[in-house]
């Protein structure tokens, strides 16, 4: 069966993006973590991805150090 032309082959990232990607998840969980509840809702109203979460909680300090400076070199 030939492929379909509208189809795109799948892209295998290299090391620079999974890192940034990596980065970009951390970066995401850590704003919607630490943000503040809102008057009068539920403080634990907070939507986050526990994938994510469970990754952070089990990565080494340093890291995730280099995970959350990623970009402020």
């Amino acid at each position: 069966m030939p492929k379909e032309p509208d189809k795109l082959a799948r892209k295998r990232l290299n090391a620079a993006e999974k890192r940034a990607l990596a980065a970009a998840r951390v970066g995401r969980f850590v704003q919607q973590y630490g943000r503040k509840a809102h008057n009068g809702h539920d403080p634990n109203d907070r939507s986050y991805d526990r994938k994510v979460e469970q990754a952070v909680k089990r990565m080494k300090p340093s890291k995730l150090d280099e995970l959350l400076w990623d970009d402020e070199e």
